[in-house]
């Protein structure tokens, strides 16, 4: 039967390839790890033929496992970590450079004198941005500078750019299409989300020629197919690849957030609040960020969302820096074997802040200990600063809105964790709804693709295949959550432009 749809979750850490079929049912999933790279402190890199072979590796693994037929796949969705930059070369697809990542902070100064230049108002009008190391505009114009040879080839037509969405979708049509879907054209600061079209003057500013940008495409349309010949892809040549947005709003949609005002928080190596706003681009006062959630038959619906840089991340730190945890899956049964977190509290600053404070200096603290604390008190500290800092982000997005979240639906990695998710609807004094099916964000991205192939026919469709799996209410009495909070706001304040201090 072709109703099944694949769809291609390339992220920060690792790549992944899940096949659902009409009934949003997964019927194989493989996922390949990519090393990470730091070149400095503060610097994080990928090697694009990593995210290349990885995402193409998963998918002919999770093909070859699922015993369909090429013919009963109708098409490919794509989604992907969003603002990492990669510029490759037009002919022979080779990067000129490593993939710049989402988290890098490399690009802080040239952010800092396009803030001094008066450039954030322009910026957050055009484009729902705040000036920030994130996104992808400086980090393209960094690579432009430092590789030689490179801005000349840029300006002479010969280097492309793209992010990861795009990186995928030429490689995967043999270099026929240069593409990108709104979502993720919004997340460059290069885009004007309104007009749906790159801004002449933003590219001028940061000195990207706008012949290398990909051309803007709406989130659920036949953008090519997979080419022939490609090394263990030769099954699923011909396959149209249908559908496309970042991973944020393909996790919105995938959690059945089609209205205004529905809201989820992704756990993924960082943590990604967005709430629907309909067909208005809101602009934040609060250090919120406005981006296209998907455009759909022509109409565009819009998202507001708030960014933590840093959430799994400091997960994985606790077991691969400091061997806290053998696993991640084993740091809630060490944080719920103390009763509380003996005044210890973390905030996983790595590389800097994002909403609402937007501290590009900030950096990692851990503060309150003593010769008490132990093992289960600091793997339980940066459990809770995850938490904490998504209440940061609904309380300023509150402050925009107005509208408070009937409850917080939830995905990502860490959100399995009974421990974390209890621990959240304590603090933001909210149902956490946790969804039967997780992978949310790859069936964010199937939908738009199967929408596009004729599998679904409409976006209320996707809310009435979501199911929950379990729903966390509040059990902490609230002036105790409420002590909590002001404690770790306290220890937030010792982090902020920690790199600046004298």
């Amino acid at each position: 039967m072709k109703g099944n749809i694949i769809a291609l979750d390339q992220g920060t850490t690792s790549s992944r390839a899940i096949i659902f079929n009409e009934r949003g049912e997964i019927v194989s999933i493989a996922q390949h790890p990519f090393p990470q790279i730091y070149p400095r402190p503060g610097w994080v890199e990928h090697d694009p033929m990593d995210i290349l072979s990885s995402q193409f590796g998963a998918l002919a693994e999770a093909f070859e496992k699922s015993g369909l037929e090429s013919g009963d796949i109708a098409a490919i969705g794509v989604t992907n970590q969003r603002e990492t930059a990669i510029v490759w070369d037009a002919a022979t697809g080779k990067p000129v450079y490593n993939a710049i990542v989402w988290q890098c902070r490399r690009t802080a100064p040239m952010c800092d004198r396009l803030a001094a230049e008066g450039l954030g108002a322009y910026v957050r009008d055009k484009t729902g941005l705040l000036i920030d190391a994130y996104f992808s505009g400086t980090k393209i114009s960094w690579i432009l500078e430092n590789v030689p040879g490179a801005r000349e080839r840029a300006e002479r037509g010969e280097l492309l750019f793209g992010n990861v969405d795009s990186w995928l979708i030429w490689n995967l049509t043999g270099g026929r299409e240069h593409v990108s879907d709104y979502s993720n054209c919004s997340r460059t600061m290069l885009f004007d989300i309104d007009r749906l079209s790159w801004d002449s003057e933003l590219c001028r500013v940061m000195g990207v020629p706008v012949a290398m940008l990909p051309a803007p495409v709406t989130n659920s349309a036949e953008y090519g197919r997979v080419a022939p010949g490609i090394k263990g892809l030769e099954a699923l040549a011909g396959i149209p690849i249908c559908g496309s947005a970042g991973d944020q709003a393909a996790a919105l949609l995938g959690q059945g957030c089609v209205n205004p005002g529905e809201g989820k928080n992704t756990y993924g190596t960082g943590c990604f609040t967005l709430i629907n706003t309909g067909r208005r681009s809101v602009r934040s006062v609060s250090g919120m960020l406005t981006s296209v959630a998907w455009n759909v038959g022509g109409q565009t619906t819009y998202a507001m969302e708030g960014s933590v840089f840093n959430a799994g991340s400091a997960i994985q730190w606790l077991r691969d820096e400091l061997g806290l945890i053998s696993s991640a899956a084993e740091s809630g049964e060490v944080a719920s074997s103390v009763p509380d977190n003996a005044g210890v509290y973390m905030v996983p600053a790595f590389t800097g802040l994002g909403a609402p404070h937007w501290d590009m200096y900030a950096r990692g603290t851990i503060v309150g200990l003593t010769r008490g604390a132990t093992r289960a008190h600091i793997v339980r500290a940066a459990m809770e600063g995850i938490a904490y800092e998504v209440k940061d982000l609904l309380n300023a997005m509150e402050k925009d809105s107005g509208v408070r979240l009937p409850a917080l639906r939830v995905d990502g990695g860490a959100s399995v964790s009974d421990f974390l998710m209890q621990f959240q609807a304590d603090i933001l004094r909210l149902p956490i709804d946790r969804p039967a099916m997780v992978e949310t964000t790859a069936f964010g991205a199937a939908f738009l693709a199967g929408l596009s192939a004729g599998v679904w026919s409409g976006l209320d469709e996707i809310a009435a295949l979501r199911r929950s799996e379990r729903i966390f209410t509040p059990q902490m009495d609230e002036e105790t959550a409420s002590g909590y909070f002001k404690q770790w706001q306290r220890a937030l304040k010792r982090s902020l432009r920690w790199e600046t201090e004298e």
